[in-house]
């Protein structure tokens, strides 16, 4: 099953329920998608409690990040392919890289508040103080206030390489910004989706109707569980309304490559769908 939240054309009234290929089906007895996410069984909840009469087409409706009070969290160096990236950046900061990949506490850090996130079709930004900006496609987890694992989302962890690669103690700088992350377009419930041995990741970045970068990677290749990361999310921090957390990325464009404005960015992830946002950068 899968969910999404949705603002309609015409009204402007939220929507949120059951994702269907053309429609969205509200869900009763709920007053938001943060709250259908708490209940104890979801896709049983969403199913007893389902507005068929309510059914909402999504031609009158356009998809917005099914994000309410949700705090973002990201991890980070949890692909090989990242832990090289990040050592490039810096060689004064190569050595914390490569420690921390090999460590039992992973690197964790607050991505985005509410505010910051964009969903589906939004403009995210690169940052105009930066020179080396890219995108970092990464399967997100979603959970619920009970730190338990509930579904899956797509996200885009927009970094300023160049930023961070000055210094480490730059990161909130490089990461943290307006429109600094992408999520959506659905959460898929954690029964319907693949093994994570099966979930593939595709990235493409268009550039006047072109393609200028692609690659694709494979959730096997992390070297953490969902558990694990869950599990040290959640050491001594409570999220009352749930939490966002992006899983690491194994798909980093090396030092030739930048966003540039107006450039189109498409993540793709089995069992999600895809995210696509156009890139902006403006004082």
């Amino acid at each position: 099953m899968k969910l999404a939240k949705a603002i309609h054309k015409t009204s402007g009234q939220v929507v949120f329920g059951i994702l269907d290929e053309d429609s969205i089906t509200p869900v009763a007895n709920c007053q938001s998608l943060s709250e259908l996410l708490e209940q104890d069984d979801v896709s049983q909840f969403a199913v007893d409690n389902r507005s068929d009469g309510a059914c909402t087409k999504l031609a009158d409706l356009r998809l917005v990040a099914p994000v309410d009070a949700q705090e973002i969290w990201a991890a980070g160096v949890t692909y090989t392919r990242s832990k090289a990236a990040r050592m490039e950046e810096s060689e004064a900061a190569a050595s914390c890289y490569d420690r921390v990949y090999v460590s039992d506490r992973p690197e964790l850090f607050l991505k985005a508040t509410p505010h910051r996130v964009v969903g589906p079709d939004d403009p995210i930004r690169i940052r105009y103080d930066a020179t080396w900006n890219v995108p970092e496609p990464e399967l997100t987890l979603v959970v619920n206030s009970r730190k338990e694992l509930v579904g899956f989302t797509i996200g885009n962890d927009m970094s300023s390489r160049d930023i961070e690669g000055d210094n480490p103690l730059y990161l909130p700088q490089a990461k943290v910004y307006n429109q600094c992350c992408g999520v959506g377009p659905c959460i898929t419930l954690a029964d319907a989706m693949p093994g994570k041995d099966e979930i593939g990741i595709r990235l493409i970045v268009s550039r006047d109707g072109k393609p200028v970068f692609e690659d694709s990677t494979s959730v096997a290749q992390m070297a953490r569980s969902f558990e694990d990361l869950i599990h040290w999310l959640g050491r001594d921090s409570d999220f009352p309304d749930g939490v966002f957390l992006l899983t690491g990325t194994g798909i980093v464009p090396d030092s030739s490559f930048t966003l540039q404005s107006d450039d189109i960015v498409t993540i793709e992830i089995d069992g999600i769908g895809s995210l696509t946002n156009t890139v902006v950068q403006n004082k």
